[in-house]
């Protein structure tokens, strides 16, 4: 009788650690999965870029440190960490951010229809990024509290799951600020 007590804590125990192992499986997955929508959606816009960017040239010669801090910031944004992709996402929102100030400055440009396009298709491209993130946030958050609450966490260690950073915005002001374009000087 003891016996089959003892083997029935046994095999309720095994079931248990066998459906949490597949449940932190399956939620980060989901993570994985939701970093590489965010690293699509990103490689989209940044083949968007040049395309902006030469559109842009041949009516603003003058606004070349516009442009080159446009494709420097879009040339440092692949890889790396999620603390680092936010960072560099964060000056290339900023770079965008002056370019489209400056095309705001000519008209012509602004009826350009190749220049519409693009300028389409990025805004599309960055409401594809922003929802990417929330979607990569949301997994992440699934998956840190099933690494922190009990009994989860006390199999969660063990069986090699940790927590994942969220992509976070370091300041979040300065991301909303808008951009400030005088040619006055």
């Amino acid at each position: 009788m003891v016996l089959w007590i003892v083997v029935g804590v046994v095999v309720l125990l095994a079931l248990f650690v066998w459906a949490t192992y597949n449940k932190l499986v399956k939620t980060n997955v989901r993570v994985e999965e939701a970093w590489s929508d965010i690293t699509v959606q990103m490689k989209r816009r940044f083949d968007l870029i040049p395309n902006l960017v030469s559109s842009v040239k041949g009516y603003a010669k003058h606004e070349a440190k516009t442009l080159e801090n446009v494709v420097k910031e879009r040339s440092g944004a692949i890889g790396g960490s999620v603390k680092e992709t936010a960072e560099t996402e964060n000056m290339l929102s900023g770079a965008l951010k002056s370019l489209f100030a400056v095309a705001e400055s000519y008209p012509d440009l602004k009826a350009n229809q190749n220049f519409l396009q693009l300028q389409e298709e990025l805004v599309d491209t960055e409401d594809k990024i922003q929802a990417s993130r929330r979607f990569y946030n949301g997994a992440v958050r699934t998956l840190n509290t099933m690494v922190q609450m009990f009994p989860t966490n006390i199999f969660a260690k063990s069986l090699g799951f940790t927590k994942k950073e969220f992509f976070e915005v370091d300041n979040q002001a300065e991301v909303e600020k808008a951009v400030d374009v005088n040619f006055d000087k």
